[in-house]
């Protein structure tokens, strides 16, 4: 075959075996590949300069064959998990015992392995006990089966290398355990955090979907209440107006003067509710900018200039901007409309990590207990919850309205 195809074939086929197997981390399917490929190149090795035992050396393969082959698929089944187990230590001990296969603990090394994977807590380290227990006592036997082993070392230190192997093939257990625990529980975190982030995000789109609903319901009913108030009286005022133009110019001219003004006042509210649409009120302004505007329009609709005054050091994130510029919006708006007042404080600052938006008037105020449509309060703070930061109302009837919204510079 030609090497040029034959490479794709190998790699295709490392690609459909890691994908048998999900392995935590892909070094423990490495390790075990590279453990058995030991235990398989072993088989092929000369006699033992200790001794021979008695080997089977096709017996080896075939039965490492399967032990590759059973371990391409885990079961998840609890009675699968102990069927799957009890073959993979009969399999070992078939070949321990009657194939004399070399480096057998590297076997139950693997094993182990397998084991963490498959079984949790108390049953994991039963499984493992079983395992060490007769990866040492296949050792011991083999030690007094070797005859050069036997003319060569004592009984005493005989013993000593066989509890030297056992508390060293222990610790090896055990800190293989520990990692494999370790992979589990960082997978195990990994995956409730991208469980939690995702639920994050639904909770985020339903909380944005829920206040772009309200958004859109107060703007309604603004312009419900407003704008078809207004143009109900313009429409009067015109009848009006048209009636009396024979009998009563001058009645007329001030029913029309009274009607242009009223025109103008729907006009500012539906810029103020198209503003309130917009999705990027700040249209490539900065935040500066865009407040002056707002400070602007609003000194037009009222004659009255509000004092300003903006200390940030440091620069603001996007969303942080947006929520300033609507509080600022939606403070000015409610001023306009309901407080009757004759000045106006706005004060945007950071103190510290934190940015703090205050805006003041002097006007006639109300109860906050008995406002039950407060649709713009109820905006503002849910704008201000949304990027982690605290709403503060004070006001009371005939002493004008303060609110302040604190939040982190960079939510």
């Amino acid at each position: 075959m030609c090497p040029l195809v034959a490479e794709p074939s190998r790699m295709k086929l490392m690609k459909l075996l890691m994908r048998q197997r999900e392995y935590p981390l892909r070094f423990l399917l490495y390790l075990e590949w590279i453990l058995l490929g030991i235990v398989a190149i072993s088989e092929f090795f000369p006699r033992s300069p200790f001794g021979q035992l008695p080997r089977s050396p096709l017996l080896n393969l075939i039965g490492l064959s399967i032990f590759v082959l059973v371990g391409l698929r885990l079961p998840s089944r609890p009675v699968a998990k102990v069927l799957y187990t009890a073959f993979e230590l009969g399999l070992l001990l078939l070949l321990t015992t009657l194939g004399g296969i070399r480096l057998f603990t590297l076997l139950y090394v693997v094993l182990i392995v397998r084991n963490c994977l498959i079984f949790d807590g108390h049953h994991r380290s039963a499984v493992a006990a079983i395992a060490v227990g007769m990866c040492i006592s296949f050792q011991a036997q083999r030690f007094r089966s070797l005859e050069l082993f036997r003319a060569l070392v004592s009984v005493d230190r005989g013993g000593f290398l066989l509890l030297s192997f056992a508390v060293m093939f222990g610790l090896i257990v055990i800190f293989l355990q520990a990692l494999v625990n370790a992979v589990l529980a960082e997978r195990r975190s990994r995956e409730e955090l991208a469980i939690a982030n995702t639920r994050l995000r639904q909770y985020a789109l339903r909380i944005e979907d829920q206040a772009t609903l309200q958004e859109r319901n107060r703007i309604a009913r603004d312009i419900h209440d407003s704008l078809g108030h207004s143009l109900t009286a313009f429409n009067l005022h015109l009848e009006a107006a048209l009636r009396l133009f024979q009998t009563d110019p001058e009645e007329a001219n001030a029913l029309l003067l009274e009607a242009k003004q009223i025109g103008s006042t729907a006009l500012q509210d539906v810029r103020q509710s198209v503003a309130a649409l917009r999705s990027d009120p700040l249209q490539g302004r900065s935040l500066d900018q865009a407040i002056a505007t707002l400070i602007e329009a609003f000194r037009r609709s009222t004659s009255i200039t509000p004092s300003y005054r903006m200390a940030v050091d440091k620069p603001l994130a996007s969303d942080s901007q947006i929520t300033v510029y609507r509080i600022v919006q939606e403070a000015l708006t409610n001023i306009c409309k309901y407080a009757a007042a004759t000045a106006v404080d706005i004060t945007i600052q950071t103190n510290g990590d934190r940015l703090q938006v205050t805006v003041q008037d002097n006007g006639k105020g109300f109860d906050p207990n008995q406002t039950t449509t407060g649709f713009g309060l109820q905006g503002m703070q849910e704008r201000t919850a949304a990027i982690a930061g605290s709403f503060e109302l004070m006001t009371a009837p005939q002493q004008g309205c303060k609110i302040r919204a604190t939040f982190p510079l960079n939510p």
